[in-house]
């Protein structure tokens, strides 16, 4: 028998269209002519996709816009990202550089980068009125993703790593290449003639994934290949969609989802299910109410659960939202210390705002507006000019989280309420876009054997 451990690795096999055309039909639900931007970095693997992608899009007769974020973190990254754009225009793919403005952390800056990165990338898929962004990453990375939520104790939810699709506010997310191995999308790069670049942070100790990267052959040694890792992800998402239909069976008689962004929650169905159903319902209000820029503490909802069995004599504030008794149910509404978020917004111009709005002010405005909270000195313009609004059956905490549209500390318009200030016709349009569905799976499952759960 001859001795396998010896035999030179086979070379990797660049992907096929045929096979990425499999892999994005697991996918499903884009159009005829599908539209999509992928995020570009200049790596490999996003090379890789990004190829496969453009092909994939023009022979269906849709198009791709590809997308690189400059995070201007290495001064040298200007650079790199004009390279990329070399790159595109080479195989004839339109894209755009996003640039991280403003001061960068020093506590928690891959965090902090991922987080603008998206922001990034999602409000450049808004304006584009694109809604596929597709990401690179690939089976490696699912595996590293499983490996640092096990170290941090995570459950079922964790450890189904990163999901193939889902929703991402106005657009939706998606990761064809999770059960394709790094080496594959190189050798796909290799077999078109192009040249990647790396990224010195892959390397870099300082970061738990470079530290899992360094110790992955003595890992696969153990049988933790990335493979065998992410089919284990692969089950325990399985496991995820089936309580994520269980919680969204549950809310579908519990919970009501108002237009002005907030949830009326009966609490007798909630507390009458399972508890791990009944957990996940108020974390899926929470993060749809409160935007879900940062996971949701076990802890803290947990005490939520506690309280509610209880009564909730006092309002909980967590999360980013407030929860408290209304009229024999719950009220969860955005907490308006948290409503942050303030956007200069051209005429005609998408954006998201608060990870909860899409807002466009009217094309036939003159100057750009800001967008930002009402508030209470909002709410009192309004009232003040309209008094009718009065009569709105509208808590204030929800009132005062709406996005109103601004000039100069001026109040212009509050689209959500119908008002817009010196009796102006109403054209500006805003619509309530969670981060995430209320209701159905916000985690759906590709199988091996194809198709979505």
């Amino acid at each position: 028998m001859p001795d396998l451990t010896t035999r030179p690795p086979a070379a990797a096999a660049p992907v096929s269209d045929a096979e990425f055309a499999r892999l994005m039909a697991r996918l499903g639900g884009f159009e005829s002519a599908p539209r999509l931007a992928v995020g570009v970095s200049g790596g490999g693997d996003s090379l890789a996709l990004t190829l496969l992608l453009h092909r994939w899009a023009t022979e269906r007769g849709g198009a791709l816009l590809a997308l690189t974020v400059d995070h201007a973190l290495r001064p040298e990254s200007a650079a790199e990202a004009a390279g990329v754009a070399q790159t595109m225009a080479r195989i004839g793919v339109p894209h755009r550089v996003l640039r991280w403005e403003g001061e960068k952390p020093h506590a928690g800056l891959q965090a902090a980068a991922r987080e603008a990165r998206h922001r990034l990338l999602i409000a450049a898929c808004v304006e584009a009125g694109v809604l596929h962004l597709a990401l690179a990453h690939n089976q490696e990375d699912q595996a590293e993703t499983l490996l640092l939520r096990l170290s941090r104790g995570s459950g079922v939810d964790g450890l189904a790593g990163m999901a193939p699709s889902r929703s991402a506010g106005p657009i939706r997310l998606i990761r064809p290449c999770l059960d394709l191995p790094h080496e594959r999308l190189l050798a796909t790069c290799r077999a078109a003639g192009l040249d990647w670049v790396e990224d010195p942070s892959n390397q870099n100790p300082r970061f738990a994934r470079a530290r899992l990267r360094a110790v992955g052959a003595l890992l696969a040694d153990e049988g933790l290949t990335a493979e065998r890792l992410a089919e284990t992800a692969r089950r325990a998402a399985r496991a995820r969609a089936a309580l994520d239909r269980a919680t969204a069976d549950l809310l579908a008689v519990a919970a009501s989802l108002r237009p002005e962004g907030w949830i009326r929650l009966d609490p007798a169905p909630v507390m009458d299910a399972p508890e791990e159903i009944a957990l996940r319902a108020l974390t899926r209000c929470l993060t749809v109410v409160g935007g879900g820029a940062r996971p949701i503490r076990d802890a803290a909802v947990e005490r939520l659960y506690g309280e509610l069995r209880t009564g909730l004599e006092r309002g909980r504030t967590l999360a980013g939202c407030r929860a408290l008794r209304r009229r024999g149910a719950v009220l969860i509404a955005r907490e308006a210390e948290a409503a942050t978020d303030r956007r200069v917004v051209a005429p005609g111009e998408c954006v998201w705002w608060d990870r909860r709005f899409t807002v466009a002010p009217s094309a036939a405005r003159r100057s750009p507006v800001e967008v930002a909270r009402l508030g209470v000195s909002g709410w009192s313009r309004v009232v003040a000019e309209k008094p009718e609004l009065r009569r709105l059956d509208l808590h204030a905490t929800v009132r005062e989280t709406l996005p109103g549209l601004w000039s100069d500390g001026r109040l212009l318009a509050v689209p959500t309420l119908g008002f817009a200030g010196d009796d102006q016709p109403m054209t500006d349009h805003v619509r309530f876009s969670p981060a995430l569905p209320l209701a159905g799976p916000a985690f759906p499952v590709v199988l091996a054997s194809g198709g979505i759960i």
